[in-house]
């Protein structure tokens, strides 16, 4: 008898639960959300995605949540037309521009314009920088990524006689990438190299680009993926979890400590729990910013990613309040 009740049990449907967990987070979503687009349109993004991707599916609901946020904030949807991806380092789920999102972030403001190509085996390539600096670019038919030989950007600030141009060599991508990469095969460039490579110079080119605060917050969000970080953009505060990415269920244990090497002790949720209304009474009075406070409670015990989002979503509570 109890053998044919435990037969009968079903799980629940990971993508179910995902979507009543993103049904209560719409309303916040709303607020983050610019104009064109919604927060049904983003749920739905977020299941799409969560639904075709299995390595989503051992990430945090709050990671992912706080993803999304970051998404919404930037005005990029995930998974469509390259704006930018929702990606898994084990436990935690990290928001990553694409270098399709970085170009609308940059173009927005009609105060600059600036693009991004990559060379394959077979185009006509030729490039000068100096005091007259050109690209001539004539695409081939080749699109294979392992034959990519050089990926460059182009900006160029309004009314300026001149652009700014980078152009890096495949081997000098991938030589900066592997400094930087502290996730090995985990690393996103792995899943998406045009993608990623391509990013690169564009990412040097926005230097010199007229900044706006969107800019730059997409800015902080890649430099933080590169490293294989969760970062969290709400409202106009960039949160960047300073410790290693999480490990899966196999590498870490759900407190944040490596069991292999004993490096992160995160803050538990009993910890985090009993100091939660102090914490939170300082948000809403004004006493401290979200940055500042996450920033003096990590001197002493570093905070989880989902434990950082609920700290930054109390701002917006004191707004909506307001």
């Amino acid at each position: 008898m109890s053998n044919a009740l435990q037969a009968g049990h079903k799980q629940p449907n990971p993508v179910a639960v995902l979507s009543k967990f993103m049904d209560s987070l719409k309303p916040q979503l709303a607020l983050a959300l610019p104009k064109h687009l919604t927060a049904d349109r983003m749920a739905r993004l977020t299941l799409t995605a969560f639904s075709t991707t299995p390595a989503l599916q051992a990430c945090t609901h709050h990671s992912i949540a706080a993803s999304i946020m970051t998404a919404s904030t930037l005005g990029l949807e995930p998974g469509v037309n390259g704006q930018g991806y929702l990606i898994p380092y084990g436990t935690s789920c990290t928001f990553v521009p694409g270098w399709k999102g970085l170009v609308d972030i940059a173009n927005r403001s009609g105060r600059c314009t600036v693009w991004t190509g990559a060379v394959f085996e077979g185009d006509t390539f030729e490039y000068a920088l100096g005091d007259n600096p050109f690209i001539r670019h004539h695409p081939g038919d080749e699109d294979d990524p392992s034959k990519l030989t050089h990926v460059y950007a182009v900006g160029r600030v309004k009314g300026s006689e001149w652009p700014v141009i980078e152009v890096w060599t495949i081997r000098k991508v991938w030589k900066h990438r592997d400094k930087f990469n502290k996730v090995g095969k985990r690393h996103y460039s792995f899943g998406n190299p045009e993608m990623y490579a391509r990013k690169v110079p564009l990412l040097q080119v926005l230097k010199y680009m007229p900044s706006s605060i969107e800019l730059s917050s997409a800015i902080a969000a890649s430099n933080a993926a590169e490293e294989g970080r969760t970062v969290t953009v709400d409202s106009n505060f960039v949160v960047v979890d300073n410790g290693p990415p999480q490990q899966g269920p196999d590498e870490a244990a759900q407190d944040g400590t490596n069991q292999a090497t004993g490096e992160v002790t995160f803050m538990t949720d009993e910890e985090f729990k009993a100091q939660r209304e102090e914490f939170k009474a300082l948000i809403e009075s004004g006493k401290r910013k979200p940055n500042d406070l996450i920033h003096t409670i990590e001197t002493r015990t570093p905070l989880t990613p989902e434990q950082k989002m609920e700290i930054a979503s109390w701002a917006l509570e004191s707004t909506e309040a307001a």
